[in-house]
């Protein structure tokens, strides 16, 4: 028996020096978690907001969240010089990177993350990690007619990085077996009462109204495990004193200790069981990581359309002031021969309609150019164009639209397979699959009997004076045990030396007979499994779609432009044609403005198609996850919000 009570004496003892970190221990082989940042101190974007104080009073202060910055980076406005703005594709990327509040909303993704881990290694539910991705800015022609000259819609940028909801595994409403709660709790009550009761039977009392005063102090300690553990310490203090003249003693002590340890065996048993939640919020680590790429993926590509449509956009405007300017030579030049008599009047008015309407060309140019201006500004800018000196520069643009390479139908499998392997969402969607497979645990679990077994003792101890009281004995003599006259630290004397142990060992089971509900949830999850797996082999089939039709759209837009070039050099040959034959008399001023009105045409069809093949070219980089090498973007410049590229210096 003695030596029982030691073995169980030493267990307890290595139970009580355990670490509390302990409980938050994952499986092996799992990745540990960030380590948390120094008091009022932040790591990095990603660490979780920690309160200030020291390790006994930080739990239960607030942590504070650094308010947003609206404040944009002195990039922009070192770009600044004389009322313009000069930016070349590199430094818009960069300064989007900085200042685009579609990237600063997503940096929060990842941090919420970490928060939803911080409460899993609690056992506390997952609150889920955002995974939606804003569509990126669309250029002035697809928010006023929905067309697409000049920019790209926001759902075609979107739609190569778009996830479905739930990727992240969020967990809201929980099925399964409860999680127990990972986190230590000390607890303690106590108290002081006076009771008075009359008492019908002296012989006990020996009075006949019992005045009993009372005082209570009980501390102890809580801590569950992952392994299905569950330990208990209780310190009971209690404090007496009556008018009972039969009592020995009194007033006195009677303290305890109480361990119990409980240890589920079937329901709720092992670490896959009750760390399911940690795993899957490691996971959503990875997921708020994805979310933020994606975002970061559809802005940049939103950024590069709105760059290479105000390049579109100013080219048009020199191809509108060309026309003009021809249109007014020819009405100046028809003025002339009708002055001089060699024309008649009414071929000034078919030139002057011709002005009139390469005026209103150029105006809407002029003014389709200010409003991709505002657009741009806007998605480059944390507080829009609220800014004097951003709302009233005029944008210069250094880079000129690039010419078609060299596509072939051939790269479609590389495209494929490349696209496959580098796309976000589809790594988000095989990482839902793995959290859903981690869930399940708790449903599978949820399927057994309830058995825990419960191991308990506790040490018991009596001390205190010899009741003053007491009558009918010869003075200097007790009826009281000399072993309990002492004070409180007799009493604790006697729990340490385990005098009067109690000691238990019992189990306890509980067997649903029917058991529906957990085969509900169980079926569900499986049935929910395969809904996941579906909907990945629907995202692989149309991820193959999405990167061939990309690709036709470049093959499509580069023949496009090389038959808008031909075009071109076709009507500007017909109109010098044109006009010679006019200088000779064998053409008529309608054939000439005609062709004046063609070549426009064309010249401005040429400009749209190059814009064409440059947003098609940038399509078929999002779709195959490949935009953000293709314009050597960092994603962790986009993650602290600095870029590191070197300001474009200007000619």
């Amino acid at each position: 028996m003695n030596s029982l009570r030691s073995a169980l004496a030493a267990l307890l003892s290595a139970i009580l020096l355990m670490p509390a970190g302990l409980a938050q221990q994952s499986q092996p082989g799992q990745a540990a978690a960030p380590a948390p940042a120094a008091a009022g101190v932040t790591l990095d974007r990603y660490s979780v907001p920690r309160a200030e104080g020291n390790v006994l009073t930080r739990p239960y202060k607030q942590p504070s969240v650094a308010p947003v910055n609206l404040d944009n980076s002195s990039r922009l406005d070192s770009l600044l010089r004389a009322g313009n703005l000069y930016l070349s594709l590199d430094d818009t990327i960069a300064i989007a990177l900085e200042n685009n509040l579609d990237i600063e909303l997503s940096r929060y993704t990842p941090q919420l993350a970490q928060v939803d881990l911080l409460r899993a290694q609690a056992g506390g539910l997952l609150r889920g990690v955002p995974t939606s991705v804003r569509a990126s800015t669309a250029s002035v022609q697809s928010q006023v007619t929905g067309g697409t000259t000049g920019g790209t819609t926001g759902s075609s940028a979107q739609s190569a990085a778009s996830s479905e909801s739930g990727v992240g595994g969020t967990v809201i409403t929980q099925t399964g077996v409860s999680i127990p709660s990972l986190d230590p709790t000390f607890f303690s009550s106590g108290s002081i009462g006076h009771r008075s009761s009359p008492q019908s039977n002296t012989i006990t009392t020996g009075t006949t109204a019992l005045a009993f005063d009372s005082r209570q102090l009980n501390l102890g300690y809580q801590q569950n495990f992952l392994t299905g553990t569950s330990f208990t310490y209780v310190w009971n203090n209690s404090y007496f004193n009556s008018n009972n003249k039969n009592s020995l003693i009194n007033p006195g002590w009677n303290p305890n200790m109480q361990v119990q340890l409980t240890q589920r065996l079937l329901q709720g048993f092992g670490l896959a069981v009750n760390n399911r939640n940690i795993r899957v919020a490691k996971n959503n680590i990875k997921v708020g990581d994805l979310t933020f790429k994606q975002q970061v993926m559809v802005t940049v590509a939103g950024i590069v359309n709105l760059y290479w449509d105000l390049v579109s956009f100013n080219e048009d405007l020199k191809v509108k002031k060309k026309a003009l300017e021809v249109a007014q030579k020819f009405y100046e030049d028809n003025k002339k021969q009708v002055q001089i008599g060699t024309l008649a009047p009414i071929e000034i008015v078919r030139a002057e309609a011709r002005v009139a309407q390469a005026q209103q060309d150029l105006t809407n140019s002029e003014t389709a150019l200010l409003q991709q201006e505002t657009i741009i500004k806007n998605a480059l800018s944390r507080t829009g164009v609220a800014s004097p000196s951003v709302a009233e520069a005029r944008i210069i643009v250094t880079d000129s639209l690039a010419q078609p390479g060299n596509e072939q139908l051939d790269k479609l499998k590389d495209l494929v397979e490349t696209a496959l392997t580098s796309r976000p969402d589809l790594e988000q969607t095989r990482i839902g699959i793995e959290n859903t497979k981690i869930a399940m645990s708790g449903s599978r679990s949820q399927l057994m009997p309830s058995l825990d077994v419960t191991a308990a003792f506790q040490n018991n101890s009596l001390s205190g004076s010899v009741n003053s009281l007491l009558t009918g004995y010869p003075p200097g003599t007790s009826p009281a045990d000399a072993y309990f006259i002492g004070g409180y630290g007799n009493a604790l004397a006697q729990i340490m030396r385990r005098n009067f142990p109690d000691y238990s060992v019992g189990f306890n089971l509980s067997i649903p007979v029917r058991n529906r509900t957990a085969q509900a949830d169980y079926v569900r999850d499986q049935l929910t499994l395969r809904q996941s797996e579906l909907g990945a082999q629907r995202q692989i089939n149309d991820v193959r779609v999405n990167v061939q039709n990309a690709l036709i759209a470049v093959i499509q837009a580069k023949a496009r432009y090389e038959s808008a070039v031909k075009e071109r050099r076709l009507q500007e040959q017909t109109l010098d044609a044109e006009n010679k034959k006019y200088a000779l008399g064998a053409s008529t001023a309608f054939q000439v403005v005609q062709t004046q009105r063609d070549l426009a045409t064309a010249q401005g069809g040429e400009v749209t198609a190059l814009a064409s093949y440059s947003r098609a070219r940038v399509q078929l980089d999002l779709q195959t996850a490949q935009i953000l090498a293709k314009y050597n973007v960092q994603i962790d410049d986009a993650k602290s919000g600095h870029s590191s590229r070197p300001i474009t210096p200007r000619n």
